[in-house]
C-alpha cells in the first residue's frame, strides 16, 4: 500500500440529495486505503440536511474539513478553493452523489509510487440510474499518456470524477478555472500544454449516478458555443490542428445542437459509451 498522503476534494450545493451525499462520503471513508483528509466546499448556502450529513460523517472521520461559502461559484470555483485548502500534494476528486469502489485509492496511489512523473491518474466508470445494479453505460478510455492525449484532441480523455492529481502539477497549469463550462476538459488541456503525464487504469473505480436526462442536458446553443470556444482555444494553443478543429465543430454541432434530445441520448449511449 502506498505511503503517499492524499486529500479528497469535493463540493456540495443546495440541490444535492442528502442520502446520496452520505453514500458518497461512506464510500470514501471505507476505502482499503483511506485518505488523509477530505476537503469539502459548500458552494453557496446549503440546507441543514446536508450540513447534518457532513457533521455525522465528521464524527466517524475527524479529518473532514468543511468550508461553507456564502456565494455560489460553480464547480470550477469551488474546486479551486478546495485545491488551495488541501494540505497534501495528491488530490483525489469525488462528486457528492457518486460511489467510489472500495479499492479505488489503493490502486491509483500505487501508480504514483510506480511512476513519479505521473500528474494525473484516472480510471473507468459505470453510469447507473436509481441503483448501481442498473447500469446504463460504461465509459472506457485509453490507458497510456500518448493514447489519452490523442483522444483529447476530440473528446475528454479522463473521467473527471475518477482522477487523482498531483497538486504541484495542477497549480503549475493554473488550477481550476472558469473560462469554460467544461472546467475539467479545460484543465486537462492546460496540463497537456504544460507537459504533464497522464494515465488511466483499466479498472472501474467509480459508479456514477446518472439522471435520465443526463445526455439531453448536453445540448442547446449555449452548450455548443462553449464547446466551440474551448475547441478554438485548443487550436490557438497548438493542441489540435485547424482541420481537426473544423471537424470537431461539425461533429459536435450535429450531436449537441441539431439532434433532438432522445436521438442525442441514443448517440451517446450507442457510440460515445461502451
Amino acid at each position: 500500500m502506498s505511503k503517499l498522503k492524499f486529500s479528497v476534494i469535493m463540493s456540495i450545493y443546495k440541490n444535492d440529495n442528502p442520502e446520496y451525499l452520505q453514500v458518497a462520503l461512506d464510500s470514501i471513508i471505507h476505502q482499503t486505503q483511506v485518505p488523509d483528509e477530505i476537503v469539502l466546499i459548500a458552494d453557496g448556502p446549503v440546507p441543514q440536511e446536508l450540513i447534518d450529513v457532513v457533521d455525522n460523517t465528521k464524527t466517524r472521520f475527524a479529518d473532514l474539513h468543511a468550508y461553507y461559502q456564502d456565494k455560489n461559484r460553480g464547480l470550477g470555483g469551488a474546486l479551486r478553493i478546495a485545491v488551495e485548502k488541501a494540505q497534501y500534494d495528491y488530490l483525489a476528486r469525488m462528486d457528492s452523489d457518486d460511489i467510489s469502489l472500495p479499492d479505488r485509492f489503493e490502486k491509483q496511489m500505487r501508480c504514483f509510487e510506480e511512476d513519479h512523473e505521473l500528474a494525473v491518474v484516472g480510471g473507468m466508470i459505470t453510469e447507473f440510474v436509481d441503483s448501481p445494479e442498473h447500469v446504463v453505460s460504461k465509459r472506457i478510455l485509453p490507458l497510456d499518456d500518448r493514447g489519452i492525449k490523442r483522444f483529447m484532441q476530440s473528446r475528454c480523455g479522463v473521467n473527471h470524477v475518477t482522477v487523482v492529481m498531483k497538486k504541484s502539477e495542477l497549480l503549475r497549469a493554473g488550477n481550476y478555472q472558469q473560462d469554460f463550462k467544461q472546467e475539467d476538459y479545460f484543465l486537462w488541456a492546460r496540463m497537456i500544454e504544460a507537459g504533464c503525464k497522464f494515465r488511466n487504469i483499466p479498472d472501474i473505480v467509480v459508479n456514477v449516478r446518472s439522471g435520465r436526462d443526463q445526455f439531453a442536458r448536453r445540448g442547446g446553443m449555449a452548450y455548443y458555443k462553449d464547446v466551440l470556444a474551448l475547441n478554438k482555444w485548443m487550436w490557438q494553443h497548438g493542441l489540435i490542428s485547424l482541420p481537426k478543429m473544423i471537424y470537431n465543430d461539425m461533429v459536435r454541432g450535429t450531436v449537441q445542437f441539431l439532434l433532438p434530445n432522445n436521438v442525442r441520448t441514443w448517440v451517446y449511449q450507442r457510440f460515445l459509451r461502451k
